[in-house]
C-alpha cells in the first residue's frame, strides 16, 4: 500500500512547511475533537524520560562490567556470554532494576498521561520497562507487544506461564551489596565494589522442568506469549472495533523502525482505511507520514518531552 519513496519529501514539504507552532496547534485541536486516541510508543519515549542505556547512568551501575569486558553501553552487556548464572544474573538484575522498578529520572510518561486521561485512550507498545502503569495509565488499556522486563519465563519454554520478578531481582541485587533507598534507588555498596555475581540460591529456574529462566522479552521463538498478553491483545483488538466508524486520533510517539509492523505500518493502514482517523507522529528527527495519508497527518520532529510540555 505504501512505497518508500514518501520519506524525505514528505519530511521536508510537510512537517517544515507547516511549522511548528502551527503544527502543535493542529495537534491540540484533533486531540479535542477525538472521540478516542490510540498511543503507539516506541523507545524514544523512554529515551526521552531519561532511560538511556548510556553514559552516565551506564557508568554508574556497570562501571566493574565495563572494566572487565568494555562494555559501552548496556545493551551490548546484555549479549554477552557469561561463564556462570550467577554473574549473568548480577548483570541482568542490575539492568532490570533500574530500568523496570526505578522511576524514570523525567516525567514525560506524566505528562503523556495528563493529555490523555480524560479521553477514552488505548495504548500500544514495545516498551518493556513498565512506565505507562507507573504513570498512572490503567493497566487495563496497555498492551506490551514484546514483553516485560518485570516477568521472568521458561527459558526453554516447556510452558507458556510467566513469573512476576520483582522480589528475586531486589535479592539479587542485594546480594551483590546494593541497598534500595525508601524511594526505591538503587545505591551502591559503601567504600566497596559491588559483587560481580549473585548467591546460587538466588539463580530462578522453571518451576516445572528445571531449567534456566530468562527474561520474558520478546528476542527469538522462545518468547512467551501468556494469558495476559492475549488478554492484552484482546482488549486491543476490540478497542479498534468499537471506534472504527468514529473520530479516533492515532497518535505515534518516537517509535523507530526496528519494529515498524506493530506500531507504525498499522497507524498508517488504519489512518489511510478509516474515513475519520488521524494520524500524528511524533519523533526526533523521524516525523513524516506517507503521501497517502498526508492530508490526515500532524508530524512533529522534536524531543517528545519538549512536545508535550507545549501541549
Amino acid at each position: 500500500m505504501f512505497s518508500r519513496n514518501w520519506t524525505k519529501k514528505s519530511t521536508e514539504n510537510y512537517y517544515d512547511g507547516i511549522g511548528a507552532s502551527s503544527a502543535i496547534t493542529r495537534l491540540r485541536e484533533a486531540l479535542d475533537k477525538s472521540d478516542a486516541v490510540v498511543i503507539g510508543a516506541g523507545a524514544g519515549l523512554s529515551t526521552s524520560a531519561g532511560f538511556v542505556y548510556t553514559g552516565e547512568r551506564f557508568d554508574k551501575y556497570f562501571y566493574d562490567f565495563a572494566e572487565k569486558y568494555h562494555f559501552r553501553d548496556m545493551y551490548s552487556g546484555g549479549f554477552h556470554p557469561y561463564d556462570t548464572l550467577e554473574e549473568y544474573w548480577a548483570y541482568w538484575s542490575r539492568y532490570i532494576y533500574i530500568n523496570r522498578y526505578m522511576e524514570a529520572p523525567r516525567p514525560v510518561y506524566h505528562k503523556l498521561y495528563d493529555l490523555v486521561k480524560d479521553k477514552d485512550y488505548f495504548v500500544l507498545t514495545t516498551n518493556v520497562d513498565h512506565c505507562f502503569q507507573k504513570a498512572g495509565f490503567d493497566k487495563h488499556r496497555l498492551f506490551y507487544t514484546q514483553g516485560d522486563y518485570g516477568l521472568f519465563q521458561c527459558s526453554r519454554p516447556c510452558h507458556q506461564n510467566t513469573y512476576d520478578n520483582e522480589t528475586a531481582i531486589r535479592k539479587m541485587v542485594e546480594g551483590q551489596g546494593y541497598t534500595i533507598d525508601t524511594d526505591g534507588a538503587l545505591a551502591p555498596p559503601k567504600d566497596i565494589s559491588p559483587k560481580m555475581v549473585v548467591p546460587s540460591e538466588l539463580v530462578p529456574y522453571c518451576p516445572k522442568c528445571g531449567k534456566p529462566m530468562s527474561m520474558n522479552l520478546r528476542a527469538d521463538h522462545t518468547f512467551v506469549e501468556d494469558e495476559g498478553w492475549h488478554l492484552a491483545s484482546e482488549r486491543y483488538a476490540e478497542f479498534l472495533r468499537r471506534h472504527q466508524n468514529m473520530k479516533v486520533l492515532f497518535l505515534e510517539t518516537a517509535v523507530g523502525f526496528n519494529t515498524p509492523t506493530i506500531v507504525k505500518y498499522s497507524f498508517w493502514r488504519m489512518t489511510h482505511e478509516w474515513k475519520a482517523a488521524v494520524y500524528v507522529c511524533l519523533n526526533y528527527g523521524e516525523a513524516y507520514a506517507p503521501d497517502e495519508i498526508k492530508n490526515k497527518s500532524i508530524c512533529i520532529n522534536g524531543d517528545i518531552g519538549e512536545i508535550l510540555d507545549q501541549l
